[in-house]
This record gives C-alpha cells, sequence and structure tokens, in this order.
C-alpha cells in the first residue's frame, strides 16, 4: 500500500512549518526523514499519520485521502510511534501490545484468539517475549524501546512511522532498534522514520528524505543523496561522507575546524624485537 503526501502544508504556533512538501513512499521501502532541529520533521510525521490537520494539501493512502477514511480503518493500515513515549510505565509489556488491538476491537472489546495470536507474534518479532510479564517502569531504554514498537506492530500495520526511536539511547541500543527495523522491512512493512544519526540512516535505509524550513532539500537513495555538499545545506555545516569499509554504505560525520581540534597523539613506535 502506498503512502504519498501531496502538495502539503502544515501549520504550528500560528506558521507553516511544513511547506508545500510532495513525495509518495512504495509499499516496502524503508525511509529517512532527516533535517536540523525546527525544520518540520515531526510535524510531517505527525501529519502523513493525521495527528496534525493540514493547512492545505492531502495525505492518500492507496491514492484515497486519510481524511475522509475511518480512524480504525486508517489505524489497521498505519501505526505511528511517537518520539519518547512516557505514558503507561505501570503497564507490562504484553499488557502494552495489548493496546495495540484497539483497532480490531469490537464494541465490547473482547479478546479474541486473533488479538491473542496478533500480540504474540509482535513481541516475538521485537524479541520481547523474554519481557512479556515486567512492567516497563523496569526496563532499560532499548528494552523499552522494543515494547512500544510490538505495541504498534500488535495493530498489524502495513506502514509503521517512528519519531526519532533511537533518541536517548546508547550505541548498542541505537543499533539493536535498527536491526529491529530492518527485520520487519524484510517482513514487508514500510518504515518511515525520523532520525537524528545521519550514520544510521546512511547505513540502515534505503531512501532518505531531508527536510530544510520546511521543504523537501533532497530526496533519494544514501549513496546517491549523502554527498558533503548537499549535507552542508540541509545542516549548515561542513561535511566529511566516508565509505563503510564493509558495505561501502556512505557514514556522513560533522568536519570540525581542525584548529579547533587537540593535535592527535602519535603512536608509540614498536618495540625493537628481542627488547625486554
Amino acid at each position: 500500500m502506498n503512502l504519498a503526501v501531496d502538495h502539503l502544508t502544515l501549520a504550528h504556533g500560528g506558521r507553516d512549518v511544513v511547506r508545500d512538501v510532495s513525495f509518495e513512499i512504495a509499499a516496502g521501502e524503508m525511509v529517512a526523514i532527516l533535517g536540523p532541529n525546527g525544520s518540520g520533521k515531526s510535524t510531517l510525521l505527525r501529519g502523513m499519520a493525521r495527528l496534525h490537520p493540514p493547512r492545505s494539501g492531502r495525505v492518500l493512502l492507496d491514492g484515497r485521502d486519510i481524511r475522509t477514511m475511518n480512524s480504525r480503518h486508517v489505524a489497521r493500515i498505519m501505526a505511528i510511534l511517537p518520539q519518547a513515549p512516557a505514558s503507561g510505565l505501570d503497564l507490562t509489556v504484553r499488557e502494552l501490545a495489548f493496546r495495540g488491538r484497539y483497532p480490531h476491537q469490537g464494541l465490547l472489546q473482547r479478546v479474541t484468539r486473533r488479538d491473542i495470536d496478533a500480540v504474540e507474534w509482535a513481541l516475538e518479532a521485537t524479541d520481547a517475549l523474554a519481557l512479556a510479564e515486567r512492567p516497563l517502569s523496569h526496563l532499560s531504554g532499548g528494552e523499552r524501546q522494543r515494547a512500544w514498537i510490538a505495541m504498534a506492530l500488535a495493530q498489524e500495520p502495513r506502514i509503521l512511522l517512528l519519531d526519532e526511536p533511537t533518541t536517548f539511547l546508547d550505541v548498542a541500543h541505537q543499533v539493536e532498534v535498527m536491526h529491529l527495523l530492518r527485520r520487519l522491512n524484510a517482513r514487508g512493512i514500510t518504515i518511515v522514520a525520523v532520525l537524528h544519526d545521519l550514520a544510521l540512516a546512511g547505513r540502515f535505509t534505503t531512501r532518505i528524505i531531508a527536510i530544510r524550513d520546511g521543504r523537501v532539500a533532497f530526496d533519494g537513495p544514501p549513496a546517491a543523496v549523502l554527498d558533503p555538499q548537499a549535507l552542508e545545506r540541509v545542516f549548515g555545516v561542513p561535511m566529511l561522507v566516508l565509505p563503510d569499509p564493509d558495505t561501502g554504505l556512505p557514514i556522513p560525520i560533522p568536519r570540525p575546524d581542525p584548529a579547533l581540534c587537540p593535535a592527535a597523539t602519535p603512536a608509540p613506535a614498536p618495540a625493537p624485537r628481542g627488547a625486554g
């Protein structure tokens, strides 16, 4: 199922923060949305999820304006994980995952066999079965993020939107979450994630949409669009782009003023043979 943004303009605080943005995301893509703070990334993601009403333009699911679609029907197709959810800490991981079944339940909200199977699949897919009976308040940041992704997966969405899913996580947990998203994408789930880490975006996603001042600055595969000049125009800082030694994928890093960096310490000379 395709997701399209058609001349979308979104306002916040009385001003336009997303301005006449258009693009289409095909089924099965894994897309990163990048940009500096205040560029409109999170607002754009909320607009794509129908959580932020547009000033103009449309968001389309397979050609249908999502504003004309039933809310439960949209939630069965598309799930969104907002930035660092802080609620629900008294719930166990399994209880949280069951909340993802809301779009599929009837008026009486009785748990069905399909609900149970969907929750078990979501916990298994996120490697959270061993955490199922633990409260969120007792989990590490990476474990808690997996629990929230399990809740989103329990909706059985075809499209998963995530707002900065690796923020506040240490390096190991960042990689863990990105590996999880790659596995979900391999199962056919379309992934769209707002990311801050350029290196993670370059290594794990198949397409990057960069936002600057509410507009699309560039859009394409990482190897094609992550060049120093384009990144400097978006982020306002000189950049280096190095090839990953294993995959050749681009690894962007800031290029600081060499005069403000400490001098490299020479490596010690090897001891002569037979010394000691």
